[in-house]
């Protein structure tokens, strides 16, 4: 059986109560860092090797260590649930499902930084949830897990569910100290990076849902035990959010290291490819990282099995490598049309642009309309070089990273797919009667 560090309790009755979390080992994590030195358990997350769950994979211990220490001011802890990256919604199973675990995480984290008031920071379209961790924060408070004197301790925390807007560019950390102060969610400009100057230009740590609550797991078993799970790069357990044309979609908690074929194909996670066809493309970590062709998910460029880990997804690089990213696990079947697929996350990346810089604003709109010409069959063989030259201006030549995961997708799909984008364009009235035909079956439905 596949060992489980955060979904083990998932199916037990009545776990998003504090009675029955507790019950059943909940926040026993606080009541021993609480004994601890701050220090000690930044060293244990360190230990770990615990990496943020919200894409980048860069190490939470190390990332902890950096915050400001020196200045006096007030630190804060943020967390990051604005969950809006497509094919990714492990964060918002947590919350909806254990809140509390994700509660006994920021006052153990925040315990760490030191920080008396923390946030988490939600997708406004979550509304149900809001009203979830409001209770959870609530009863956690009522029995004394939060406030004045934590158990006797002397320490004091106020935790605060912050509702964002529903922009996409506000789960990029410094947008979302932005929108959190209350200003519009635009990306700053880095250094100063948060650990120095953050929300209110206080020393801030922001993390992603699934990173804090790991941290109980660790505190409470050392982070020396969960470096023994997963890979020496990639420790520890890793949620995917599983979608597409799959027989068994879903969020599975996996151990770093997985084969992806087994993912794939095992009852235990996604039961294979709906009505028995053939992969095509699978797309590992949300839309943002680069899709592969079915030969390169499997195997690595040298033939070596591809495993679920940072490591091995990224092994060749972006030529014949992916990201496993956010874990949102898209999983396409031989039917589905790449430059489609494309397109559509391309009109993503345009309407969520936050307009700062013009590579990424006036650039996702040229390649929205030059993918939806190549796909309605109006495009020219040259459209496709000039898709090419225009995701290579983006990369990189922004503030923030919208801009390379605009580029990504385009850049990887011309790359291992481009005899589809060439298809189009030599076959305009044969794309022109599918997509007619897929209006056509979207009006019926």
């Amino acid at each position: 059986m596949p060992r489980k560090l955060l979904l083990d309790k998932i199916n037990v009755e009545g776990i998003k109560t504090f009675e029955v979390y507790r019950a059943n080992g909940g926040y026993a994590s606080v009541e021993k860092a609480l004994k601890m030195a701050p220090a000690d358990i930044v060293e244990e997350v360190k230990k770990s090797g615990l990496r943020g769950r919200g894409g980048a994979g860069f190490p939470t211990g190390m990332k902890w260590s950096f915050i400001d220490k020196k200045s006096g001011r007030q630190r804060y802890l943020v967390c990051n649930a604005d969950e809006s990256e497509p094919g990714t919604f492990k964060d918002r199973y947590l919350m909806e499902y254990l809140p509390h675990m994700l509660i006994e995480g920021m006052i153990v984290s925040s315990f760490a930084l030191e920080a008396n008031l923390s946030f988490i920071y939600i997708r406004g379209e979550f509304k149900w949830i809001i009203k979830i961790l409001e209770k959870a924060i609530a009863e956690a408070k009522a029995a004394g897990f939060l406030g004045n004197n934590i158990l006797g301790s002397g320490y004091n925390l106020e935790l605060i569910v912050h509702t964002g807007a529903g922009a996409y560019i506000c789960g990029e950390e410094t947008a979302l100290l932005e929108s959190l102060e209350g200003k519009r969610g635009l990306p700053r400009i880095k250094p100063p990076f948060p650990a120095v100057s953050g929300l209110y230009g206080n020393p801030t740590v922001v993390n992603n849902v699934e990173s804090i609550a790991t941290v109980p797991w660790i505190i409470n078993n050392g982070g020396d035990e969960y470096v023994k799970i997963g890979t020496l790069k990639s420790a520890g357990t890793k949620l995917i959010s599983a979608c597409g044309n799959i027989n068994r979609p879903g969020v599975y908690e996996i151990e770093m290291g997985l084969p992806v074929e087994e993912f794939i194909f095992s009852d235990e996670y996604c039961g294979g490819v709906k009505d028995g066809k053939r992969i095509k493309a699978v797309v590992a970590g949300g839309s943002s990282v680069p899709i592969l062709p079915a030969e390169l998910i499997l195997k690595t460029s040298a033939g070596e099995q591809r495993l679920m880990s940072y490591e091995s997804l990224s092994d060749g690089g972006f030529l014949t490598g992916t990201m496993l990213g956010s874990g949102g696990f898209i999983v396409y079947d031989e039917d589905q049309c790449i430059v489609r697929n494309t397109w559509n996350f391309t009109r993503f990346y345009h309407h969520e642009s936050c307009g700062q810089c013009s590579p990424c604003r006036e650039g996702t709109g040229w390649m929205e309309r030059i993918l939806h010409n190549i796909e309605y069959g109006h495009g020219k063989m040259s459209d496709i070089d000039l898709l090419w030259d225009v995701q290579s201006k983006i990369e990189g030549n922004t503030i923030c990273p919208l801009g390379d995961a605009a580029a990504w997708p385009v850049a990887s799909a011309i790359r291992h797919f481009r005899e589809e984008f060439e298809w189009h364009v030599l076959n305009p009235e044969e794309s022109q009667k599918r997509n007619f035909g897929l209006i056509e079956k979207t009006l019926v439905a």
